[in-house]
């Protein structure tokens, strides 16, 4: 397929380039001494990510460890109920082990810092399911781990927040700010700024500086190679659109891998929130422009003094006020379409799927849910194949407590 100049023939050959840019987007703006670090992190990925012992020990960890590949469910009650004859199925990573698709590169990033002779693992998260993830992988590998999340996370996730600790991590409440996913992300910055000698940054999405972007792509793009065999397998044919929920982007970017050189539409969905208001949402890529925060150049939403502006989800894990790089570009040259669900629809989702499949999504997934839902009602004939990127336990006392049992 030849889109606007970009061949996904061979684009995972050329995005991105050997700076780390897709395009405009990307890139690494560090000071000099975090970037020597990050440049450690880049020279040891690219030397361990060719190695056969490393791709051997990484899929023994998917198939013993992990319970990979995860399965394909076709939603047939949830399709009924639309009425049109279009077929929605679901990408099941809430069943990856700790219940969401963070742990793909969670393991692989924990491997990576044994290789490297690091001891420490130190992470931000937001719905707690990245911190859940790399507590359990630091666990395997007995590696030490901190995990830097907002003071409103912590009291929305509680669940999360106990299994972290329970796995052995170190949470650590962050209070300045927004006290969300941004100001984590911030102090887990300013950690590994001090500790970079001993410990490795594990950023939990497809953003930050170079090698990230590529390096958690690469871990989550099983996600996308098994999807699609095992659409292909039980349909006899690709699915005419694949949808994923988009925070930063992981499990958006690792599903859509899969099916960038076919004939699929692709849908990636952000968080709209309580509306289109600066502050109630989270709505980066629809509503944002071009500028660079936590070392990496893409598209993010601003304040009046061009500084990152204060975001709000349901979810957690959206709430972020950027996406990462490659998303951006998969927008500009046209490949993916970026659009919104907000927060009554997520949940509304959340019990439709919930009561229809018997299936409980994380709130970030019931965006993709909610969307998938919409979309199939307005084509009328045909397939659609949603990441369910995480299960919804973590989120079912909030839920109850804010929006009541419907």
């Amino acid at each position: 397929m030849m889109l606007n100049n970009v061949d996904f023939e061979t684009y995972f050959k050329h995005y991105p380039d050997a700076n780390g840019y897709f395009g405009k987007y990307g890139g690494s703006y560090l000071t000099p001494e975090l970037q020597n670090a990050m440049n450690e992190i880049r020279d040891a990925y690219f030397t361990i990510c060719k190695s056969r012992k490393f791709i051997a020990e990484l899929r023994r960890i998917r198939k013993e460890f992990q319970g990979r590949p995860t399965p394909i469910s076709h939603l047939e009650r949830l399709s009924d109920s639309i009425g049109n004859g279009v077929q929605l199925y679901a990408k099941r990573e809430d069943l990856n082990h700790t219940g969401a698709h963070k742990l793909n590169h969670c393991m692989g990033e924990a491997l990576l810092a044994k290789y490297m002779g690091k001891k420490k693992v130190i992470a931000e998260t937001g719905a707690g399911q990245h911190g859940v993830a790399l507590a359990t992988a630091a666990a395997y590998f007995g590696l030490e781990c901190d995990i830097y999340m907002g003071a409103v996370d912590i009291k929305k996730q509680a669940p999360n927040v106990a299994r972290m600790k329970i796995l052995g991590a170190n949470v650590i409440e962050v209070t300045h700010g927004l006290q969300t996913l941004k100001e984590a992300v911030d102090a887990a910055f300013d950690a590994y700024f001090r500790e970079h000698e001993t410990a490795i940054y594990c950023i939990g999405s497809v953003l930050g500086p170079h090698p990230f972007p590529l390096m958690v792509r690469d871990f989550q793009s099983v996600v996308g190679i098994e999807a699609r065999e095992q659409f292909v397998g039980m349909t006899g044919e690709l699915p005419d659109a694949v949808v994923a929920c988009v925070g930063g982007g992981s499990n958006a970017m690792g599903i859509f891998s899969g099916f960038l050189n076919d004939p699929v539409d692709i849908y990636g969905i952000e968080p709209l929130g309580r509306g289109t208001t600066l502050g109630d949402h989270a709505a980066s890529l629809k509503y944002g422009t071009e500028g660079i925060m936590h070392g990496f150049n893409s598209i993010m939403l601003k304040d009046e003094n061009g500084e990152p502006a204060p975001v709000y989800s349901v979810a957690s894990g959206l709430d972020y006020p950027s996406s990462g790089p490659e998303h951006a570009f998969l927008q500009d040259v046209g490949r993916v379409k970026y659009d919104v669900i907000n927060d009554e629809e997520t949940i509304d989702a959340f019990f439709k799927l919930s009561r229809m499949e018997g299936i409980i999504p994380a709130i970030e997934s019931a965006h993709a849910v909610a969307y998938g839902i919409k979309l199939a009602e307005k084509m009328g004939k045909g397939s659609i194949l949603i990441n369910l990127s995480g299960r919804g336990d973590k989120d079912m006392d909030y839920v109850i407590e804010n929006f009541g049992i419907r």
